[in-house]
């Protein structure tokens, strides 16, 4: 009896790869983020594009925006999402870490790139918002909250996890600013000593910006623990509170 029990433990203590049959509601899931890939695919080159037309502009200052950057991670988040949705239930504790972590970020530039926009009426410029930046500050910014909201394979993250979103945002800035005070270009307004009454000004809106990153990822792990569902014992994947 005790031998016959033996494979039964060993196949609770890791979670089995997914049976292959019908579409599942999972499966869309995992259509969904390629389909968000593709999109953060097309929308990056479309503003790579798009910022070509201006002669003044330098095509490598590109690289340098929050949003891009973001974006290109996901479009890495969403490609790792969707192989996973294929083949397993339940996410692994990592992948959603760094979706979250991704989530947040896009999320970030969207609502940040939004109050740009709307600030310039009242300022002495006008942004263009042409479909390149629409599709990364807003269409896929809003279907990936939509994701992570309605996902109910996605791991139980920790409280702990919320320090963890500060370090890059952190690490852009201060590259930002030294750059920017050495080639004379900054890719924020807020962030440009000649557009800002002062660094006080420059500190309150990167302080903002550090409450938006937190009150964000706060609600993405918030909603990953309502969500979540007790796996049996002997099974991984438990995150300590």
């Amino acid at each position: 009896m005790r031998e016959a029990s033996r494979p039964r433990v060993e196949s609770q203590a890791r979670e089995p790869l997914r049976a292959r049959g019908r579409f599942t509601l999972r499966d869309g899931y995992g259509v969904g983020r390629l389909l968000l890939a593709a999109a953060g695919i097309v929308g990056l080159i479309g503003n790579y594009e798009y910022v070509l037309l201006f002669p003044a502009f330098s095509a490598y200052n590109v690289f340098t925006y929050f949003t891009v950057q973001s974006a290109i991670a996901g479009v890495v988040a969403f490609v790792l999402g969707a192989i996973v949705a294929f083949r397993r239930e339940r996410d692994p504790q990592w992948l959603d870490v760094f979706r979250a972590l991704v989530t947040t970020y896009i999320l970030v530039s969207g609502i940040v790139f939004l109050t740009i926009v709307i600030q310039s009426s009242s300022r002495d410029y006008t942004i263009d918002v042409p479909w390149p930046s629409q599709v990364l500050h807003f269409y896929i910014p809003s279907i990936a909250l939509l994701d992570w909201l309605t996902d109910t394979g996605k791991a139980r993250l920790s409280w702990r996890f919320l320090p963890w979103i500060l370090p890059y945002p952190l690490a852009w800035g201060i590259f930002t600013l030294v750059r920017g005070s050495m080639v004379g270009w900054y890719p924020y307004f807020f962030l440009d000593p000649a557009q800002v009454s002062g660094p006080l000004e420059t500190a309150l809106y990167c302080l903002v910006a550090v409450v938006l990153f937190l009150g964000i990822a706060a609600l993405l792990v918030a909603t990953s623990r309502l969500s979540w569902r007790p796996q049996s014992r002997g099974a991984g994947g438990s995150v300590p509170n």
